[in-house]
């Protein structure tokens, strides 16, 4: 059973994702990080500045840091397996911007304390069964759908009910959903876009044109959530609204009078748990987990395991159990950007390919793109992730 525990108190926000009692997500929101949150809101910006040197330009959305606005960002968007480096080399950023001009833009990474935040002019609209791609012709598909007849039927399918000039993913949860469903859902991710597109034609230099959903609605969105749970009324009222305009099934939802819903399934304990830099396994080994502005590093060790047979078999238990734990805590924590895992030193090549698979099929269940690259030279593992949501632990 999966259930959404959104719990508020006076000034913080816990959203819970969970499993069986189990907590698999965690975000927590206050009145700062939700005004901070910008990612995925699209904006009538005007760009202040073009930048040569760097081949990007600096663009005013309104907020008191420019927006970072890179060539490839700023060209129209192509597929990327198509995509050559000389055609981005052969252009300049002068040629494609001009200063005050106006311009529709998403966020696509909030800023921090160094940096302003990263902006594209290709847009995406995230739906229940798609992501709609206004301006391109990529029709693409999410690389957990195995069937390869439901692959077929639902890129036919795509090509049927999308314009020559707009383009979409189509999302894991539209593997099982009807054709109906996923026509439905295409028809009012058009209708937003002509809402943004109207509200854009018709907008000043500068204007929050779209907001992008919360991290509440896109796990709705992206799951099915079998029930949700809040102890306050004004988010049960946008939740309850969002499954009504989204035709979200299944879902029962349940405003509760507990001050305290982290009670439930021991959350608090949970959360305290999952803080911990060191992460105990079963069989007695354990990895640690340090992150930094860079990267992430994970590394894993026997702790206190000795094992019942031969070396290569006790190292790779402990890394077999590490990868299951290393899964859940990426998506527990949230964490994006460059992962590299120091796994023990195993001698049969075997081996690595097993953990090397295991880890591509424990990141299944992730509803976040991961990208698995394989042991390097120095038999690190290298992988990306792209986080879901900048919540309040990363900033």
């Amino acid at each position: 059973m999966l259930e959404l525990i959104i719990n508020k108190n006076v000034d913080t926000e816990t959203i819970c994702l969970v499993e069986n009692g189990k907590l698999v997500e965690k975000y927590q929101d206050s009145e700062t990080t939700k005004e901070n949150r910008l990612e995925g809101n699209i904006y009538a910006g005007k760009v202040s500045d073009i930048v040569p040197g760097m081949q990007s330009a600096f663009v005013d959305y309104g907020d008191s840091r420019k927006g970072l606005l890179h060539l490839k960002d700023a060209l129209p968007q192509v597929d990327e397996k198509n995509k050559k480096d000389e055609d981005i080399i052969d252009k300049n950023i002068s040629d494609v911007l001009k200063s005050g001009q106006k311009l529709l833009i998403q966020i696509k990474k909030d800023s921090n304390d160094k940096k302003g935040a990263k902006v594209s002019t290709h847009i995406s609209i995230p739906s229940k069964y798609v992501v709609f791609m206004p301006n391109t012709d990529i029709i693409t598909i999410s690389q957990k759908i195995e069937d390869e007849k439901r692959i077929k039927e639902l890129l036919d399918l795509a090509k049927e009910n999308v314009s020559n000039n707009n383009g979409m993913v189509i999302r894991t949860s539209a593997e099982k959903a009807s054709n109906e469903e996923i026509i439905q859902d295409i028809k009012r991710c058009i209708d937003k876009w002509n809402y943004i597109l109207e509200k854009y034609k018709s907008s000043k230099d500068i204007e929050l044109i779209y907001y992008s959903e919360n991290v509440q609605s896109k796990i709705l969105l992206d799951l099915k959530v079998d029930k949700v749970i809040t102890n306050d009324r004004d988010e049960f009222e946008k939740i309850k609204e969002l499954i009504q305009r989204e035709q979200i099934k299944g879902v029962k939802l349940e405003l509760s009078v507990k001050q305290n819903l982290l009670d439930m399934y021991d959350l608090d304990s949970q959360i305290t748990k999952s803080k911990n830099r060191k992460i105990w396994l079963n069989c007695g080994g354990f990895i640690t987990i340090d992150r930094t502005e860079a990267l992430t590093a994970i590394d894993v060790n026997t702790g206190k395991f000795t094992g019942k047979s031969d070396l290569e078999s006790t190292i790779f238990k402990v890394n077999k159990e590490a990868t299951i734990e290393i899964a859940k805590q990426l998506r527990l924590h949230d964490i994006g950007g460059i992962i590299i895992i120091d796994y023990i030193d195993m001698h049969d090549k075997e081996n690595d390919e097993k953990i090397e698979n295991l880890l591509k099929e424990e990141l299944k269940k992730d509803r976040a793109k991961t990208q698995v690259e394989g042991f390097t030279k120095l038999n690190l593992m290298e992988m990306t992730r792209k986080h879901i949501c900048s919540h309040l632990d990363e900033s």
